[in-house]
């Protein structure tokens, strides 16, 4: 979903014979009405089969419901080919019916969360559930999904899935309910993403050559990679990654307290995270700074600062003379090689400033491998001379 509009996405499902089926989720339209009745009354009369016999009862959910859903842009089909094998609501805001829970707490409660409703199946749909889910983990950073005690089939695919029960919430009408939260859902949001790839990531074209828009690419790819060994939620480190550099539109010296109060300034991260998340996110972007001579105050910090790192000895000697050329265009050719010296010297030799913080990097042998090459100062003239003719040309 992004700027209001709902993306087609074609979801993947294993069977159980390992046979691969192509689901594809859209935003319903009233004339599937007919088929989301029949598909309704299917999932009704497995819930009687399977011993349920209290959940949607009296015409729940009736066809004037889901024509509403429709209207407002929260109905959903499954479609598999031509043939529309599963529907749901998802609604992203808050739910009233969530406001209180027994038994129980919801996590990180501040945070904005999409919720599932009416879910059904036609009689030949199989995969539909988790074709769902798999699509609805993609819209938002939290996720909820409530179901009625007697509902075994749907609490064991709500659990399979990775739901986590929270306690017990009370519709409008004081009927009880199951309450489960998934959070974080595991995935990048696509809305998130995209709000980063069209408003911030074109903001490092105007910085220097050393921190362009690949720099920052570079720096979230490398935080995915090391949020894979920590529980952490892949949506707050790739926002950390994506704001890291963003305050050198104001100087460097300050860039990442800057960059910081950018992330908590802007209003749009607000439709994904809370107040809680976006100060911890602003405190990891801020403690990224190699020179800031404080270790990280969170994991988020260590996983962007040690990402920011990129120790690539080439790369490393190459971005330092672009950084000289762009930032000091007044000194020449060998001023340039005594600046690029004090720089790697002061950073990345024994004893410098820069340190390492997650075990799971390869930074550490790349790290050695740039201190043999500073250590060789014919070694290092050569490239120096090299990545400055580049650059000058």
């Amino acid at each position: 979903m992004r700027n209001g509009k709902i993306k087609i996405a074609a979801v993947s499902c294993i069977g159980k014979k390992e046979t691969m089926t192509s689901l594809q989720i859209r935003q319903a339209v009233p004339g599937d009405i007919a088929r989301i009745m029949e598909m309704i009354d299917n999932s009704r009369r497995l819930m009687r089969a399977g011993g349920n016999q209290s959940q949607w009862v009296n015409g729940y959910p009736s066809r004037a419901t889901i024509l509403d859903d429709i209207r407002d842009g929260h109905s959903f089909v499954v479609a598999d080919g031509e043939r529309l094998v599963g529907t749901f609501a998802f609604i992203i805001g808050r739910d009233p019916t969530y406001g209180e829970i027994e038994g129980g707490r919801w996590k990180n409660e501040a945070r904005p969360y999409g919720t599932v409703h009416r879910m059904a199946r036609s009689a030949e749909g199989r995969g539909v559930f988790g074709a769902a889910i798999d699509w609805c983990r993609r819209q938002t950073a939290s996720l909820r999904i409530d179901t009625h005690a007697d509902n075994a089939v749907m609490i064991h695919l709500i659990e399979k899935h990775g739901f986590e029960k929270r306690g017990v919430i009370y519709l409008a009408d004081g009927s009880p309910r199951l309450a489960f939260q998934m959070l974080p859902t595991g995935v990048l949001c696509e809305p998130l993403k995209g709000h980063i790839e069209e408003s911030i990531l074109p903001r490092y074209a105007s910085f220097d050559d050393a921190h362009r828009g690949d720099h920052a690419e570079a720096v979230m790819q490398n935080s995915l990679r090391l949020a894979q060994h920590y529980d952490v939620d892949i949506n707050m480190v790739y926002t950390i990654a994506a704001y890291h550099d963003l305050g050198l539109c104001e100087g460097r010296e300050r860039h990442h307290i800057v960059s910081g109060r950018m992330l908590m300034g802007d209003k749009g991260l607000r439709r994904w995270f809370g107040e809680d998340d976006l100060k911890l996110m602003a405190e990891a972007v801020e403690d990224h700074r190699a020179s800031s001579g404080n270790a990280p105050r969170s994991i988020y910090g260590r996983i962007v600062a040690e990402a920011d790192r990129d120790i690539e000895p080439l790369k490393i000697i190459k971005r330092t003379v672009q950084y000289g050329l762009g930032n000091y265009p007044e000194l020449g050719k060998e001023a340039q090689w005594r600046r690029a010296v004090e720089h790697l010297h002061e950073k990345y030799a024994e004893g410098g400033y820069l340190k390492l913080w997650l075990p799971e990097s390869d930074n550490a042998a790349r790290l050695r491998e740039l201190r043999q090459i500073i250590a060789d100062e014919d070694c290092l003239r050569q490239h120096f001379d090299r990545f400055f003719n580049e650059c000058e040309n």
